[in-house]
């Protein structure tokens, strides 16, 4: 599906957070191209945080992203468009709290959110279709996070 970017994402600093500093007006894959923005502002932001410190910004990024992700789904007159991707980077910033160090775990983190994110299991699927606004954009996508920070544990724990 191709994705068509408002002009306001490049004027508005709400709507250009909610495309993901602009990734989300990819024209194809919107989410994957937002989950690989949200990379480097884990590297050189997130991961040498403490758990806490950690914790800490993942609340206050999914409180604001249920502004930031309303508020342009209000302005744009469609609910969660594809190119609204702050929920993305959550999304990942949640599967990678506590996640051991090196690009080995960060690609096997973004593929097990993308995996959740685009499969939508239940309760994934049942929140995307049930629960709108601004907090259904982003739960959708922390439960994602969720359910693959569980996975990747588990896989560093027993497997890896």
């Amino acid at each position: 599906m191709a994705n068509s970017a408002p002009a306001s994402v490049w004027r508005n600093p709400i709507h250009f957070l909610a495309f993901g500093l602009g990734s989300g007006a990819a024209p194809k894959a919107p989410g994957t191209f937002g989950t690989l923005a949200a990379v480097p502002i884990f590297i050189w932001l997130l991961q040498d945080l403490s758990a806490m410190a950690y914790l800490a910004v993942l609340v206050v990024t999914s409180l604001v992203g249920i502004y930031l992700c309303g508020k342009t789904s209000k302005d744009m007159g469609v609910h969660d468009h594809a190119g609204i991707v702050w929920d993305e980077f959550v999304g990942f910033w949640i599967t990678m709290w506590l996640a051991p160090a090196g690009w080995f775990y960060i690609v096997l983190g973004f593929v097990l959110f993308r995996l959740f994110d685009i499969l939508k299991p239940w309760p994934i699927s049942w929140v995307d279709k049930n629960v709108h606004g601004g907090f259904g954009i982003m739960l959708d996508d922390i439960l994602a996070g969720i359910m693959s920070f569980v996975v990747l544990q588990a896989l560093v724990e027993f497997v890896l």
